[in-house]
């Protein structure tokens, strides 16, 4: 029988990883305590996409899902919160024990759980009521007036003793309007005080006719979906608008509130604030850690050094982009090289007159887009521009919208995707007619066309030429301009590119069965697979029937991995690694050994349920022998990072690789390798 991870409790792992990284003492201070921040910001996401997933399936009855294969899988929401718990406790224990500690020795007193110094005390009233003190609303538990706690807001419950009676008021921590930290010098020190202590230590100040007994922090954190109808008589976006509007309006997945809250005001601030049984978790005096990503601290060596972004050395200003493109292709691997060379294919094609049409794909967009700046002057410019924008992109849909407006209003041909379907393909196309001569270039990438994530996020976007793959991709904007679900009446045959829905499965099938065959004949074989999320389990067991036959397969998957390494019989030649490092590793790459032929594929599709059965992913082939060397050998110090790679093992537990030979750090090994590449 064929054992997989829970997809949840998997993805509960790699976040550990996250947390792991900040225990990191080669680590920098600074980076080390923005992934206490990454931690947080991803338990609040899970708590308000997975959650109510598991909270449904322990409702409708375990023995009805398919995540359950076993009794020591049977109370995934137990599982979960406890899981949850024992990384927030081993969250404190690296900030207080470790973090604050470091920073004090940097002469920074970050000040947690600890008393204002007397020498701050003017300072920080005079804060609280030239800046603070506008911002706050209090509001009294009276029964006379509802409250509804806004998504991940933070907020005080304050017990009052005025006129000889108790009274218990709900107080707003603004910190989405001012600083989540005061910043503020003192005998010769840097001190950093939360907002939250800030209204804390003036709370006499708001209460002046009343003294305050106790002061208690606590948020709620609320379901994301939003609930897009099939069926819909108005245009997408106004849908998706109303229901954004909606979206913090959700039903509560948590109530996180402050260890040491007395049972009794607990359970009175739950039914005062109507809240349907939440996870009701216990944090500390502090919430949205998240907010450490702003902590007011400089200086570049508690930071990772700087890594300068490589120039392609086939690239110059003086030829034509479009020109170099007709001769090879171009691949760039962000952030190690740099993003320009992307944007400037989008700025002169918008200022090519041989240019008739560009299209392209949008999934998240940067706030400040230069490439839908470049497609909306393109329109302007007379072309024909097509942009094929997914609302749908989670947390991203408003930013969507606002730009989706903007092009529309220039003249832009914007197309949606169906309700139930998202477009998650990285690819853009350009048409140049030269005389009778219709010629192409294109775009293919694993990540999404933001220049803002592109500094951070590994990726890899090839440029070309090749009209296997362009007329392919002319095809598919063909069809997605009909805003039709694939069905068996209007499946289009693509011979070069994969996409999900059409071909992407079947010819994955076709590789791994490929590398069987060989197996089997004795042939030299091999898989080896880079993604972010595996989940899907028809693709799971065709690697299980692939180490069965005795191939050897090596996966690097970032986060959710539901396929179990290392049991004999199923998956005892199956490999798998995470990498968490300075960038957060983003490309999709599929490598097939096929008897020394190698095949390698790249593109935008995870094998996640949805990315294979219910988006238009693309992947491509990388047919230029250069570019596939250059990618063969980025992978190869991915699998030989002993430094930050983990191995998971069958109990989904993380384990170093064996130590042994000189250490490769696969982030810092790959930025040196391009480096040297383009000098």
């Amino acid at each position: 029988m064929h054992h997989y991870f829970n997809r949840d409790l998997s993805w509960l792992s790699f976040n550990q990883r996250v947390l792991e990284e900040a225990a990191n003492e080669a680590a920098p201070l600074l980076e080390r305590i923005k992934f206490l921040s990454i931690y947080s910001s991803n338990l609040d996401e899970f708590f308000r996409v997975r959650m109510p997933v598991l909270r449904a399936l322990q409702k409708i009855g375990q023995k009805k899902s398919s995540d359950i294969d076993s009794d020591e899988q049977k109370d995934l929401l137990q599982q979960a919160s406890d899981m949850i718990l024992a990384q927030q406790r081993h969250f404190g224990e690296i900030l207080t024990t470790q973090l604050i500690p470091l920073l004090r020795a940097e002469n920074v007193e970050l000040l947690y759980n600890q008393p204002l110094p007397t020498a701050l005390h003017n300072e920080v009233s005079n804060y609280f009521l030239a800046e603070v003190l506008a911002f706050l609303q209090p509001l009294t538990l009276d029964g006379k007036h509802g409250f509804f706690p806004e998504n991940n807001k933070l907020y005080f419950l304050v017990e009052l003793l005025e006129a000889g009676k108790e009274k218990m008021v709900l107080l707003n921590i603004p910190s989405d309007s001012l600083p989540r930290f005061f910043p503020a010098k003192a005998d010769g020190k840097q001190y950093i005080i939360f907002l939250d202590d800030v209204i804390r230590f003036n709370m006499d100040k708001l209460f002046r006719k009343a003294e305050v007994k106790a002061c208690y922090s606590f948020k709620i954190t609320r379901d994301a979906e939003l609930d897009i109808q099939d069926e819909y008589p108005g245009d997408l976006s106004e849908q998706i608008e109303k229901q954004l509007n909606k979206r913090d309006l959700g039903y509560a997945t948590r109530f996180l509130y402050q260890a040491d809250m007395p049972l009794r005001i607990l359970e009175s601030l739950g039914a005062y604030l109507n809240l349907n049984k939440p996870t009701t978790v216990e944090g500390g005096r502090y919430h949205n850690l998240k907010d450490f990503f702003a902590l007011p601290i400089g200086g570049e060596k508690l930071s990772y050094p700087k890594w300068p972004a490589g120039k392609l050395t086939e690239v110059s200003v003086e030829e034509p982009l479009a020109d170099l493109l007709a001769r090879q292709d171009l691949l760039v691997s962000t952030p190690y090289q740099s993003y320009d060379i992307i944007l400037r294919f989008f700025n002169e094609a918008a200022n090519n007159p041989d240019v008739t049409e560009i299209c392209v794909t949008l999934y998240r967009v940067a706030s400040d887009s230069r490439i839908v700046n470049a497609l909306i002057s393109a329109a302007k410019n007379g072309k024909k521009v097509k942009v094929v924008v997914e609302l749908k992109a989670r947390f991203d849909e408003a930013n969507n919208i606002k730009w989706a407006k903007k092009m529309k209003s220039a003249g832009v041909d914007i197309i949606y995707s169906v309700t139930a379907l998202k477009v998650h393909a990285k690819i853009a196309l350009v048409k140049t007619k030269k005389g009778d001569r219709v010629m192409y270039s294109g775009l293919l990438a694993t990540g999404n066309l933001n220049e803002g994530t592109a500094r951070f996020y590994t990726d890899h976007i090839l440029l070309t030429t090749n009209a296997n793959l362009l007329r392919e991709l002319e095809l598919l904007f063909i069809f997605l301009a009909r805003r039709e679900k694939p069905s068996a009446d209007n499946q289009i045959a693509f011979k070069h590119i994969l996409v999900a829905q059409f071909n992407l499965k079947t010819r994955f099938f076709e590789l791994i069965e490929r590398e069987i065959a060989n197996a089997k004949q004795g042939l030299p074989n091999g898989i080896i697979i880079k993604m972010n999320n595996l989940e899907e389990r028809g693709m799971i067991n065709k690697l299980y029937e692939a180490s069965q036959a005795g191939v050897k397969v090596q996966l690097i998957v970032r986060s959710i991995c539901c396929l179990v390494p290392g049991i004999k019989g199923m998956s005892e030649h199956i490999t798998i690694r995470r990498i968490v490092d300075r960038f957060l590793e983003h490309p999709r790459v599929f490598i097939f050994h096929n008897n020394g032929n190698e095949e390698i594929l790249m593109g935008s599709a995870d094998w996640m349920n949805r990315n294979i059965h219910n988006r238009i992913e693309v992947c491509f082939p990388v047919y230029d022998e250069a570019l596939k060397k250059q990618i063969a050998e980025i992978i190869r110090i991915q699998l030989n990072d002993n430094v930050q790679a983990v191995l998971l093992d069958s109990h989904m537990e993380h384990q170093k690789p064996e130590a042994g030979g000189e250490p490769v750090r696969s982030q810092e090994a790959i930025y040196r390798y391009l480096t040297k590449q383009g000098a």
